[in-house]
């Protein structure tokens, strides 16, 4: 049954409220208003009811902030009442064009402040909320999910104050590897993927692509990013490599082991059009030295798609490898914050994953099932259908 019918037949969990910190404003706003068109649309046959007084609205955003002192401490305030709802707090921790004063000097907000900040929104809630579910599009601590030698388990002990605080739900996307999620093994953690998004996005900027074994390819940059390269080969029918980085591990440079080179594993590329998909660019240094090997191997065009575009170092390299021809497209979402100069770019194209957030939300507002949700494979079959018949 699809879900919207699904919906039909559901009663909500308790009326809907949406807290989207500072950071995430804008998201929260394309995901208020999806929801908004999703519900004046709806066919329920009960809307007179009491049950429904709440169900449509113009909005469902909330007023929330997250002052500073002048030594630079905070708190949350929420502007409305949250009591008997089922609230979702929405946060970017990688946002880092926030800003706030400590003693008269300007401090950019860090993964670590936009983190308190949540906890600062929960705890205003005050346990007053029917239901607290956080939505961390990029799961904060995530690369740091296990331990070797004498490290702390940040992720894992984020979690577990979360859960400790009361959130039910933790909904976050392509996390760098969701297994961290055995550190709350009683409680809800959903890890969803935008391979359909990256399809979409990548046939409206190239509407000649073709899509069969003879003209495309799927790269993994590294070994950790294999399965999302192999759901992509199967799900697209095409074959797939994969690099492996080989490291350094004699010494430590900005906290981990340098690359010594990328090895390729993998069907010759020659005259095909590559695919490369990775969970995120932070620098870019290790993606675009993969795209230029790639390029050496004789691959005709070359797509970047990932989850997270951090892009810590910049824009300079990547204008200057898309200059020299070893990069094409560059696919990334917008569930983080990406500066206005990304737009501007050429080679650069947005996933946009308001609405598929607005569907999670309203999914779990009415309790019912993500199977469809979390497995877009149906979706991208569709998409490449309507393709090759446009």
């Amino acid at each position: 049954m699809p879900n919207i019918k699904l919906m039909e037949s559901a009663l909500p969990v308790a009326p809907l409220k949406i807290a989207a910190l500072d950071s995430c404003i804008d998201l929260g706003k394309k995901v208020n208003d999806y929801i908004v068109t999703f519900r004046q649309d709806s066919l329920k046959k009960y809307l007179d009811s009491p049950l429904f007084s709440t169900y449509k609205q113009d909005n469902y955003l909330i007023d929330c902030q997250c002052p500073r002192f002048g030594s630079g401490e905070a708190k949350g305030i929420l502007g409305s009442s949250i009591r008997g709802k089922d609230l979702f707090v929405m946060v970017d921790v990688c946002n880092h064009s926030l800003t706030y004063t400590v003693n008269g000097h300007l401090n950019h907000m860090s993964p670590d402040d936009h983190y308190q900040d949540l906890k600062r929104v929960i705890s205003a809630a005050n346990g007053k909320a029917h239901r607290v579910n956080v939505i961390m599009p990029f799961l904060y601590e995530s690369r740091q999910h296990k331990r070797t030698k004498r490290e702390s388990l940040d992720c894992a002990f984020a979690l577990q104050e979360l859960v400790d605080m009361g959130v039910s739900n933790i909904i976050t996307f392509d996390a760098h590897d969701p297994r961290v999620q055995n550190s709350i093994p009683l409680h809800g953690f959903d890890n969803f993927n935008p391979p359909y998004q990256f399809m979409k996005a990548l046939l409206r900027a190239e509407p000649d692509l073709k899509v069969d074994k003879d003209h495309l390819m799927i790269v993994s940059p590294d070994e950790g990013a294999m399965h999302r390269a192999v759901y992509f080969s199967n799900v697209l029918g095409v074959n797939m490599g994969m690099f492996y980085k080989r490291r350094d591990y004699s010494t430590i440079v900005n906290g981990k082991n340098p690359i010594v080179a990328h090895e390729f594993l993998g069907d010759d590329m020659h005259g095909k059009n590559v695919i490369v998909i990775d969970d995120m660019i932070s620098s870019g240094e290790s993606m675009l030295d993969v795209a230029k090997k790639m390029k050496d191997r004789g691959a005709e065009r070359i797509f970047v798609c990932t989850t997270f575009g951090l892009f810590t170092d910049g824009f300079e390299k990547f204008d200057e490898f898309y200059a020299n021809g070893y990069i094409d497209r560059v696919i990334t979402t917008n569930l983080t914050y990406l500066p206005a100069e990304a737009y501007e770019k050429p080679y650069f194209v947005v996933a946009d994953m308001s609405k598929f957030i607005a569907l999670i939300i309203d999914s779990f507002n009415h309790d019912i099932t993500m199977s469809s949700v979390l497995n877009p494979t149906d979706k991208i079959h569709r998409l490449l259908e309507r393709y090759k018949n446009a």
